[in-house]
């Protein structure tokens, strides 16, 4: 009986099972250090090494000369035709600028720019906060994400650089309620501010390496894990996804979902009728029976079981989730915080990018998630 014990123990087949498991986590360790270790070396490489460095690069205090007199800004030599903008963004480590204005902040948009499987060393972080009281507490409650996820974090959820700035104009409303936001009294004065405020967030923050950059308000709380590499792989200079909102329906007593973002549409001839009678000061709205403009809004093209890579030709597009070929915004393509073309702000935006020669694409049946208030 004690030979046969014996015999078990010393089974070779065991024996190579257990060899071969050892391995494997020795090769899992190593090779997790490795990818680690080079992402560390990537930062370093990439950190800027003065304050006059461009804001996309992580700037890290870097030593003085021993006579105590900062070291002089390097002369770097940027080759923009060299920055690509591709459908294979992490094959060939394109940088991503992610600006987001924040009036509020919410955990679940945090949680969710964490959860993002793009690689956090490539991605820039830009906020435009307002300078009122809700905007403070915006403001402090991002700085504690930032400094949990930045410096008690692990270093692959580490972003390569943040900045955080904050509006030098006071915002039109004084509440920042769904209601208050969505009347339609409040939409032009709301919305020329909305434009400002990304102007001043984009023209500061654009940097000679970025390829990529996707707006995300901060109410957007649930995206899918690949969101930049879905949107990317389309390789479209503009692309939008469809927003929907979660909400409990009275109704049915049970959870549901509907259509929240209406500026994302197909121009009709009713629409284009409204706006040769306007005057030059005067927009055209989206979502209001009062301005019935009887466009096809992406909205509604949606499909249960449709499939997500389908594409719709888009003329205005809506800024929840908005990515933008950086080259589309140095060619001049910007946020009319004036009426253009009877449009303004995002809608404004798609048309002037159609001007410079860049059309806009929708992926109707590709969701992200507003915040239900």
């Amino acid at each position: 009986m004690a030979t046969m014990r014996s015999l078990r123990r010393f089974n070779p087949i065991t024996l190579a099972i257990g060899a071969l498991f050892c391995i494997g986590i020795v090769v899992f360790l190593f090779s997790t250090s490795s990818q680690d270790a080079a992402s560390s070396r990537l930062r370093k490489a990439s950190a800027a090494s003065n304050p006059l460095s461009p804001p996309t690069s992580p700037f890290r205090k870097s030593s003085s000369n021993p006579d105590g007199k900062r070291i002089p800004p390097p002369v770097v030599h940027y080759y923009l035709n060299n920055i690509t903008s591709s459908a294979s963004p992490v094959a060939n480590r394109e940088t991503i600028l992610i600006l987001t204005p924040l009036a509020r902040f919410y955990q679940e948009y945090w949680d969710n720019l964490l959860k993002l499987s793009y690689p956090h060393e490539l991605i820039t972080l830009a906020f435009i906060i307002p300078k009122n009281k809700e905007g403070n507490a915006a403001t402090a409650a991002l700085q504690a994400q930032i400094q949990k996820t930045q410096t008690a974090g692990p270093e692959k959820k580490r972003f390569a650089s943040i900045i955080i700035e904050r509006q030098d104009f006071d915002p039109p409303l004084i509440s920042q309620d769904e209601a208050e936001r969505h009347k339609m009294d409040n939409q032009k004065i709301r919305r020329a501010a909305m434009s400002r405020a990304r102007n001043s967030l984009l023209f500061t923050t654009l940097g000679p390496s970025t390829s990529w950059v996707l707006w995300l308000d901060s109410d957007i709380v649930e995206t899918p894990p690949s969101l930049i590499e879905d949107l990317a792989s389309h390789d479209k200079p503009i692309i939008v996804p469809n927003c929907f909102q979660r909400f409990y329906d009275p109704k049915l007593k049970a959870h549901s979902e509907r259509p929240y973002d209406f500026n994302s549409w197909k121009d009709s001839s009713r629409a284009q009728e409204l706006g040769a009678q306007m005057g030059p000061e005067e927009i055209l709205l989206e979502g209001y029976a009062e301005m019935a403009t009887y466009r096809t809004l992406m909205a509604y093209l949606h499909e249960p079981n449709g499939d997500v890579n389908a594409e719709v030709d888009l003329d205005g597009v809506g800024g929840t989730a908005l990515m933008v070929k950086a080259d589309v915004h140095r060619d001049g393509a910007m946020f009319p915080p004036f009426p253009f073309y009877h449009l303004i702000e995002t809608e404004g935006f798609a048309r002037m990018a159609r001007r410079l020669g860049w059309s806009s694409t929708g992926l109707p049946n590709y969701k992200v998630y507003h915040y239900n208030e």
